[in-house]
């Protein structure tokens, strides 16, 4: 079950300059080639942001945004807040209000001026329900004040030059933050850290083509098809292959703007890095407090709501014959041992068939069933990781809301110390929230014979 090629969006790219003229079709041939499904063709100017949606209206996979430049703030007259609306209005093929926002850093326009433009811009977003494109260098404080003043809630800092706290502080306000070339630039670590350290399910990747080539091009014209070498390097940095990174960030581009390219149908078999998940039932024996199924059923791209609990039959159908993964994992949005015998029938199936099985669990199976279910999974599980999360019962209790009372902790750590008779490697996580004391935790795993690992509390999957 090999990923397809990877489908991604360069979410800012100015291909209307003339540095495209002598070679557009060529352009757009080495961007479909390197897997780009989809370009957001950002306007600076009236000029730029109708040539945008002339282009988007001519080549279906190209989409555009209208808006004006900070550096041209000093010339913006009502009229031209005019004109960006009825663009904007003009084409379906407008997806967002942008390339709009401050520019501290040339000081093209006096920063009072570009204050007031940006607002009426977002005030403008606001009017038409569309989301925005921000532009900040060396503004971040006062763009974020503007944003927080203002009701836009939705859009992306695009090239995002701010620290980790400034990431976090605009995905809070439900913003994406666009990640480009420079992040493949060697001086460029702090980049690399803020990526590091924020959910790529908030991230979208982009050229600003014909700026900010990435290496190894540095020096030449950026263009489209570059955005892949982006979207390695993000990969590289999160660990994850580029055909995830494709996935989530096409996802987030779709869901953004609106753009559908990516595949939208429920995922019972699914991959994350050269692991295949088996995702078999949504129902869970605790109701986490720190859970994002609560807000949205998608893990890396993946949507994870089952309309029905699959059989043996439609999960083995999912699964397929895969022969370049490391492990077969149940792990969905839900509690996979709460379907026991069909855990034991699919991974059972499996394991003759030379894989490696991994559970990821609550560690509730055996106050569920009623027994000791573990001698069951002995030599059929290779792995399993059991969800530890606190090194209390009142902690537990507290952050789990697990319906079994102060016996839902001790049936956890009973869970992982028996397992250690029956499966050969026995994990307990505990994940980040903010009070948890990890390292009792950790303290706490290791008496019980298990390894630990600790989960970021950011980042799912």
């Amino acid at each position: 079950m090999p990923d397809s090629t990877p489908l991604l969006i360069d979410s800012h790219a100015h291909i209307y300059y003339r540095d495209f003229a002598e070679d557009f079709a060529g352009m757009l041939k080495r961007a479909e080639d390197a897997g780009v499904s989809a370009i957001v063709v950002v306007g600076t100017d009236l000029e730029s942001s109708r040539e945008s949606v002339e282009l988007a209206e001519k080549y279906p996979h190209l989409y555009a945004a209208v808006g004006i430049h900070p550096h041209d703030a000093g010339r913006v007259t009502d009229a031209c807040y005019d004109v960006i609306r009825n663009l904007a209005l003009s084409s379906s093929k407008v997806v967002a209000i942008g390339e709009i926002g401050l520019d501290f850093f040339r000081d093209r326009s006096p920063r009072d001026v570009q204050e007031v433009v940006f607002r009426r811009f977002l005030q403008l977003a606001a009017e038409l329900d569309k989301p925005v494109i921000i532009h900040d260098r060396d503004a971040h404080d006062r763009v974020m004040t503007i944003v927080r003043e203002e009701t836009v809630r939705t859009g992306v800092f695009h090239c995002f030059s701010g620290d980790t706290a400034m990431a976090a502080e605009a995905i809070a306000l439900g913003f994406y933050i666009s990640i480009p070339g420079t992040i493949t630039y060697p001086g460029n670590q702090s980049l690399r850290d803020v990526v590091a350290a924020t959910s790529i399910d908030r991230m979208l990747v982009e050229t600003d083509c014909p700026y900010l080539t990435p290496v190894p091009h540095r020096g030449k014209r950026n263009e489209p098809a570059y955005v892949r070498l982006a979207a390695e390097k993000l990969a590289e940095v999160k660990g994850l292959t580029l055909a995830d990174v494709a996935r989530i960030t096409t996802k987030n581009a779709g869901d953004l703007f609106g753009i559908n390219l990516w595949d939208q149908s429920t995922k019972i078999a699914y991959r994350i890095r050269n692991s295949l998940y088996l995702n078999i039932t949504n129902r869970c024996s605790n109701r986490c407090t720190f859970c994002p199924k609560f807000d949205d059923l998608t893990v890396k791209g993946h949507n994870l709501m089952l309309d029905g609990e699959p059989s043996f039959e439609e999960v083995m159908a999912a699964v397929g014959q895969p022969s370049d993964i490391d492990e077969v994992v149940f792990c969905g949005f839900g509690e996979p041992l709460l379907r026991l015998d069909l855990v034991k029938q699919v991974a059972g199936e499996l394991k003759q068939r030379g894989y490696v099985i991994r559970i990821n669990t609550d560690g509730q199976a055996n106050q569920v069933h009623g027994r000791d279910i573990l001698p069951e999974l002995a030599g059929v599980v290779d792995s399993l990781s059991v969800s530890l999360n606190a090194p209390d019962a009142a902690t537990y209790s507290r952050l789990c809301n697990t319906p079994f009372g102060d016996a839902g902790f001790n049936s956890v750590c009973d869970f992982i110390r028996t397992a250690t008779a029956h499966i050969p490697q026995v994990i307990a996580s505990a994940v980040t929230v903010p009070g948890v004391d990890i390292e009792a935790c950790r303290v706490l795993a290791e008496s019980l014979g298990a390894e630990f690992r600790v989960r970021e509390y950011t980042e799912v999957g």
